[in-house]
Parts: structure tokens; sequence; C-alpha cells
């Protein structure tokens, strides 16, 4: 096991990562901005170094700023928590040339996986059902050309990246000339990347991703399924599980087909399968992310599992100790995200506490909230028995949580999980209007 681990990241994750690893006994060296030079990250650490100033480009991108910091330090592994350098696989081999771990899949695997269209290919002669779309769109004549077979509605999406970032619909061929346009200039401005690739349009349908976990020993798991069908402008809000769409039998029968897929690629760390279910209840494979999810807590709630410290674990080359059939998905359990909507000083801040409840943040008093990075303030995640009761817990959370001196999104979240289509577990991704 490792003795010292550097976290390249900052907020939250970074805190939940420094957490896992004092539980562990592991050493932790943080890296922050100038920005980031009184956060929470910083001072929970063993060690801290400065690797920049406030743009995340000068300093949590800062690929060899944070390798000198992991040397100097004499830490054996960094994990990249994720966004940010947690699917760079640059980095990756930049860290394997330093005689450094990366905490994640090796980076060969990263490049492999990284392009969507190439990876929808995969995950067919894995056995998934994919997609049907174009695999390679260079202009809009290619997405006029593909329409003639696939129809209308599409979705454009980028080939790299992920995030909900360079993605557009288009409803009928007017649309195209601007969703083009659109999505290669955010897919470029995003990843670096312009490249693109068409699908057919799903609708109605849920967002569902299962967490998986496997070893270099060939041993894999699949943690249950993630509903992520409450978003915005393709960006997560709400995740629950398990999902109150999908039946005992349909997931029983994802699962296994998940774990035989990430047993046919060959795939180690921790991953998320992604798929669309639609009205008929098929589901049909989008994507895979090679990382830590910003999401991964609400699983951990539901099995008990904590799937940092298996990163951790599998990095440093242990074998999964648990079984598929020993996994528990009994309960049920909800994840709010928080967010700000606009910067500012936090004048006031209370935290909801009780049993089986969680509040992943990097929050303080006093503290100021920058834009130079996500708007993320923290995740309320809580458990129970049941889905009623999850609810109950979840409302009377929401209705403590005090975050003030910013705006933020609580009482959207409070309004959400108590509208009717919420409660009874009947939405989908049209419940924002966005699909």
């Amino acid at each position: 096991m490792f003795s010292k681990i550097l976290i390249a990241n900052r907020g939250e994750i970074a805190v939940r990562i420094i957490r896992a690893c004092k539980e562990m006994g592991i050493a932790t060296v943080s890296v922050y901005s100038e920005a980031d030079r009184h956060s929470l990250h910083a001072a929970l650490s063993d060690e801290s170094f400065c690797i920049g100033e406030a743009e995340s480009s000068e300093s949590y991108l800062n690929e060899k700023a944070i390798i000198s910091a992991a040397l100097i330090s004499g830490a054996q592994a960094i994990h990249p928590g994720y966004g940010f350098l947690s699917e760079n696989a640059h980095f990756a081999k930049l860290c394997r040339k330093n005689g450094i771990v990366f905490i994640g899949p090796e980076p060969e695997s990263m490049e492999k996986l990284s392009d969507k269209a190439s990876l929808k290919e995969l995950m067919k002669d894995a056995g998934l059902d994919v997609i049907l779309g174009e695999s390679e769109i260079n202009c809009t004549e290619d997405i006029k050309k593909a329409a003639e077979v696939l129809k209308y509605p599409l979705m454009l999406k980028a080939r790299a990246g992920g995030g909900g970032r360079g993605i557009r619909l288009i409803k009928d061929e007017g649309d195209i000339e601007e969703a083009f346009f659109q999505a290669s200039n955010e897919a470029s401005g995003a990843f670096g990347d312009k490249s693109l690739y068409l699908e057919k349009f799903i609708s109605p349908a849920r967002h569902i991703e299962l967490q998986m976990l496997s070893d270099e020993f060939g041993n894999a798991v699949c943690l249950g399924e993630r509903d992520c069908s409450i978003q915005r402008r393709n960006q997560k809000l709400i995740e629950e599980t398990p999902s109150p769409g999908v039946s005992h039998k349909k997931r029983q029968k994802l699962i296994g087909s998940a774990v035989k897929a990430i047993k046919k690629i060959g795939y180690k760390g921790a991953g998320t399968l992604e798929f669309l279910m639609d009205e008929s209840g098929h589901f049909w494979f989008m994507e895979m992310n090679v990382r830590l999810q910003v999401e991964h807590c609400v699983t951990e709630m539901l099995t008990g599992i904590d799937i940092v410290k298996w990163q951790i674990r599998i990095a440093a080359g242990m074998p999964l100790s648990f079984s598929q059939d020993s996994i528990s998905l009994d309960g049920a359990a909800i994840e709010c995200r928080i967010n700000a909507r606009a910067c500012g000083n936090i004048k006031f801040l209370h935290i909801p506490g009780g049993p089986s409840l969680r509040f992943d943040s990097h929050l303080l008093s006093g503290m100021t909230i920058f834009p130079y990075y996500d708007s993320l303030l923290g995740k309320l995640v809580v458990f129970s028995k049941s889905r009623e009761e999850a609810l109950r817990k979840l409302r009377a959370a929401l209705c403590e949580l005090v975050i003030d001196g910013i705006p933020t999104n609580i009482e959207e979240q409070l309004q959400i999980v108590e509208s009717e289509a919420f409660s009874n577990g009947n939405y989908n991704l049209s419940f924002m209007g966005g699909r």
C-alpha cells in the first residue's frame, strides 16, 4: 500500500480523497492555486504546495508543477479526482515516466476508450446495444447525409471529453449549421478537440449509469445503477440509486451484461457505463467515464462500499475482496448537487446532520467563492430503507441547509424533490424541459 498520495484536485473532491487516505493511514499532499491558498483541502492535508495562479490552466492543469510537487514531497501516487487531469492519458504517462502511480486506468486504456465513437464499437463487440449513429462528422454535409438514414431528430456530440460539453440537438435540417458551429467550438474550447459524432436522438428516455469496479486480476463487479435523469442543459442536478424506473429483473440483466463488457475490454479501476433507457425499457449504451464520478457518493451510501478507497487499493495492486453476489442494493439513496449561482463570500453556513445523511463539501464560513472553477458547492446525500423515507429525509435536510451570502439552487432542489413526478419516480430527461 502507498504511504503518501498527492491529490491533484481541489474543492469537495480533494477533501473527500484526503479523508479516505487518512482513514487508510496514508499521508496526503495537496496542491492549490493562489486563489485556494486558504482552502479546506490545503488545510486538511499533511503537506501542501502552491502550483500556480488562480486560473486552472496555470494551476490544476499544470502537469509539470503537479509532478514536481509529487517528486519533492515523495508521494508515490497521484489521485486526480474528477475533471481537470482525471482523463488525461498524457498526464498518466508523465506520472509513469517519473515513477509515480496514477490512480486510475492505464493511459493506454484511457486512449482506447476516450474516443466515444470508437468506444461504441468496442461495446457493441462486447455485447451491448449501442445507439445508432455516425462515428465521424467533419462538416454539415456529413450530418445531412447521415440524416437520410438515421432520420431526425439527431444528437451531435463531441468525440472527446464529457460533462455535457459539446452536445447539440438537431430537430431538423434548419438546425444543422448552428448546431455544428456551436458543438465544434465548445468541444474545441473544452477538450482541445473539435471532432464530433452523431447519434439517433432517443426521447423520452432515462439516463441510467452503472458504477463498475475492476482489478488487474480479472475481477469485476457492478455496484448497481444510478438514475441521473434530472438535468438542465446536460448538467446533472439529482441522482438516485436504485432507479425507480428499473425493475429488479432488468437490473440484474443489465448488471450481468455490464460486468461481461468490462471484463472483455480489460478495464482496471473505477469506471461508469452510461445508458439511455427508452420508454419500452430497452437500454442503449452511450459512453463510458474512465474516472471517479461526481455522484459516486450516492452509490457508496447504498452499498456501503468506499469507491475512493478501492480506487487506491486497485492502483496499489490489490484484488477486489468481494464478489457480485455479496453486494447489497437494498434501500434508497438520493443526492442533490448544491451549486452557486454567483460568486461572493459565505457569511453563514449551517449543515444538517443525522443518521445516514452526508454533505460532501469544501465550504467554510467566511470563505470566498471564486469565478475560476466549477459552481459545485457540495453534495447532499441521504439513505434510508425505503425511497419514501429517503425523500422525507432529503426534504428536511434541504430545508435545514443554510448557505448565506451567495445565491444557490437549494430552493430549486427542494421544489424538484417535492414535485409529484419526482416523488412518484415518474420522470425522465424531459423533466427540466431540456429533452
